[in-house]
């Protein structure tokens, strides 16, 4: 009987090392807290989701996160719309790929924690986990630690009272010396809890200052600027990373100088609140000179902007030609409530070309710093264009009132359509020493492509004289 039974016996044992090596295969898979979710957590979370932090719960310890893995899947998956966490719109499927700073998460990461999500949450093996991140007040400057702080005055905004646009007092810097500046970053300080569950959702969330268009300057004795002695510097808003110029392109803040504005939007975020603003500075060594000087061009509309009510996917249009040649160090779209999406593109002779498109969230508002050696260099002649997507719909829960017609204006339900972010420009020497330098950083071949920098390949594929004449032309 036993021979008979024999080749049962042996199939009842494969099929229980089959069973017992898919446990251990699925027990190897297993996507726990400790080990696989906290990793995340730490580098795209925590710098705002922790005690005391600007997020609205902690989100360090597994007890902490787990309640809120269902949020947490759904948020991260929305990736580059309004609502993403972590707060970083850039579509990953078009344009450059390389910025500074990105906190955005992978198409790994985004499984793992919906994995985590949907297989209960399991806690694993505390051993796994890495060293706990150690919080502290410098933590608030993501720039690093300033050289310089200015503190604006502060303001009261009421609990549902309308939006408010205006100047705030002028501010004197502090400085004995002109300084170069390499970075600026604008904390608001107000005494909202957002960790204790009041106020609403709303534009800005716990925020009152919207956006701050402002310069440094001297003032003559009416309070005026002098001309000669002003240096604007990138618009503040709401949720805003820090801006930092390229290296050869430092601005500056000269000795003397105030903080002038008159340009602040203020809003309500539900509660009656008591802000103001944080302006810190990161100089250049004293013997500092800038090689590059700042593009002064607008890139936008701000006059016939048309929003029809109930309709979604309405665009918006911009150009703008290049005077000289040009590097772009950041993209900023700048829109108001309708806004949900900007892309922008460089047109140069029959190349049409997106650089960048980005979601876009009138809750935390972003700038976006390309890494040297994907930043833009275009040709003078190149034109730039700006398209925004708008939404002025019920499905967009930053729309009061989606019946409504919508025009140009300050407030969040009037709009802007506006790309802010900083260039640079170049002689014609230094911009083709720039495009030298990434051809043998990047080690180009005549049959790569760069996105972005159009005359990067010429000298490998035609003689200088024809590329030099080329930029000629155009610019003509």
């Amino acid at each position: 009987m036993l021979p008979r039974m024999f080749p049962r016996v042996l199939t009842l044992l494969a099929s229980l090392f089959g069973a017992f090596a898919a446990v251990s295969s699925a027990q190897a898979q297993e996507v726990t807290f400790h080990k696989d979710i906290e990793p995340i957590l730490q580098r795209s979370c925590q710098n705002c989701h922790r005690p005391g932090g600007v997020g609205p719960m902690p989100l360090v310890s597994y007890e902490q996160v787990a309640p809120y893995a269902g949020l947490i899947e759904y948020k991260t998956g929305l990736r580059d719309r309004a609502g993403a966490m972590p707060p970083w719109y850039m579509e990953k499927n078009v344009g450059i790929q390389d910025y500074k700073n990105d906190p955005s998460l992978s198409d790994e990461e985004l499984a793992a924690i919906s994995t985590w999500a949907r297989t209960g949450t399991p806690k694993g093996d505390a051993a796994d986990a890495p060293e706990p991140l150690v919080f502290d007040d410098s933590l608030k400057w993501t720039a690093g630690e300033p050289d310089l702080v200015v503190t604006t005055n502060s303001v009261t905004k009421l609990a549902g009272t309308p939006d408010w646009w205006g100047e705030i007092d002028r501010v004197p810097v502090g400085l004995d010396e002109d300084r170069y500046v390499k970075s600026v970053e604008i904390v608001e300080v107000n005494d909202v809890d957002n960790q204790a569950g009041s106020g609403r959702e709303t534009v800005g969330g716990r925020f009152i200052f919207h956006h701050m268009i402002w310069s440094t300057a001297q003032l003559d004795e009416n309070g005026d600027r002098v001309d000669e002695t002003v240096t604007s510097w990138p618009v503040h808003e709401v949720g805003r990373n820090p801006d930092i110029f390229d290296p050869d392109g430092g601005r500056l803040l000269r000795a003397g100088t105030y903080i002038y504005s008159d340009s602040v939007h203020l809003h309500s975020n539900g509660l009656d609140t008591t802000g103001h603003l944080e302006i810190g500075f990161r100089f250049h060594p004293k013997d500092y000179e800038p090689k590059y000087q700042r593009a002064i061009l607008g890139l936008g509309n701000g006059v016939d902007i048309s929003i029809a009510g109930n309709q979604d996917k309405q665009e918006l249009h911009a150009y703008r030609a290049l005077e000289e040649h040009t590097k772009i160090i950041t993209f900023e779209p700048h829109l108001h409530a309708p806004g949900e999406r900007m892309c922008l593109e460089a047109i140069w002779g029959y190349t049409v070309e997106t650089l960048s498109c980005v979601g876009y969230d009138h809750n935390w508002v972003r700038g976006y710093a390309y890494e040297a050696d994907s930043a833009p260099l275009l040709p003078k002649g190149t034109i730039l264009h700006i398209v925004g997507y708008m939404n002025n719909t019920e499905t967009n829960p930053n729309v009061p009132d989606p019946r409504n017609w919508q025009g140009s204006g300050n407030r969040s339900v009037t709009n802007m359509f506006i790309d802010l972010g900083m260039r640079v420009t170049m002689d014609d020497e230094q911009f083709q020493q720039e495009m030298e330098e990434r051809r043998q950083k990047l080690n180009l071949g005549p049959n790569d492509h760069v996105i972005g920098c159009p005359l990067c390949l010429a000298p490998l594929v035609s003689p200088m004289d024809r590329f030099e004449r080329a930029t000629s032309s155009q610019s003509d």
